[in-house]
């Protein structure tokens, strides 16, 4: 992922835009997105629906698939409820989705619709999750305010997990963060966490024992050197972060070691324009750097080309 890369202004709907529903080709509230180039799909916690939904990624349906939960919210095993985080377990042919509401990480399998489904982590306000390359486990938990490791060979163990970020109690301090969203892990085990209650983006390296501001920090704001609840999060490879500005309804990028970021998507303030988002969460990019956006107030999926 190179850095200055612009998108065009305008976006396409590609999942949803029929209204808020429970409808096939309708979203309700959409939080978190993971694209899978390889399937040339992409997975949607459609967290108002209580559902996983996999929609195609060429445009030829306007319907989506549900791959998990649908069965009404609740808190069975076939159940979610509020789901806010979904990524792909690319080993294991299973989604990892962070149940929100059910306080809990819970796998499904992909093999098929009566695949297993399993439990990974319990008692948890999980936000966002991520998995490294290792197949070790990252969780953010907002009532502990901290995100939590558990290793490959502990997950689904029973295991409390390991702190790797905040856990110092609820506070605007450098060890500590304010109900911390989303979550992106490097290479390195470098930590990245929205932490959405304190305004700020903060980059915790692998053993600190506090970390470091890298966007927003000047308090709750619409300017460039500001965020207002920041949520999905990415990070490419030069150390550019882009992040969804929830109440700011735009997605920023902030160049590594910048005082300010920039707008990349959603200048145009809140709406259903396709220039516009509302309420944006989760963000990704697939293979070409094309950008998608959970853009969960207009309840769809939007997809901005590269420019």
């Amino acid at each position: 992922m190179k850095s200055k890369i612009k998108w065009k202004v305008g976006g396409e709907t590609i999942a949803g835009g029929n209204g808020k529903g429970d409808k096939l080709n309708q979203l309700s509230c959409p939080s978190e997105i993971h694209v899978d180039d390889e399937e040339q799909c992409i997975y949607i916690a459609d967290s108002g629906n209580s559902r996983i939904v996999k929609w195609k990624l060429d445009g030829g349906s306007d319907d989506g698939e549900i791959v998990a939960g649908g069965n009404g919210r609740g808190d069975r095993i076939d159940q979610l409820n509020c789901p806010f985080d979904v990524i792909v377990d690319e080993k294991k042919k299973s989604l990892i989705i962070c149940d929100r509401d059910n306080r809990r990480v819970v796998r499904w399998s992909l093999q098929n619709s009566n695949g297993e489904k399993e439990i990974l982590v319990e008692n948890i306000l999980c936000w966002g999750l991520i998995m490294n390359e290792n197949g070790d486990l990252f969780v953010s938990d907002r009532v502990n305010h901290s995100v939590k490791r558990w290793r490959q060979g502990e997950i689904g163990k029973g295991g409390e997990g390991t702190i790797v970020a905040g856990g110092n109690r609820k506070g605007n301090e450098l060890n500590q963060l304010n109900g911390p969203s989303y979550i992106f892990i490097d290479r390195e085990e470098t930590v990245y966490i929205s932490d959405s209650g304190n305004h700020r983006v903060m980059k915790w390296l692998k053993g600190a024992n506090e970390g470091i501001i890298i966007a927003g920090g000047q308090e709750k704001g619409n300017s460039l050197n500001q965020l207002n609840g920041p949520g999905g999060l990415l990070v490419n490879e030069i150390g550019d972060v882009y992040v969804a500005d929830y109440y700011n309804h735009r997605i920023m990028c902030w160049s590594l070691g910048s005082k300010e970021g920039r707008v990349v998507v959603g200048v145009n303030g809140a709406g259903n324009g396709l220039n516009q988002l509302n309420y944006p969460r989760g963000l990704t990019f697939d293979v070409e750097n094309n950008l998608y956006v959970a853009d969960s107030g207009n309840h769809r999926i939007q997809r901005f080309r590269i420019d």
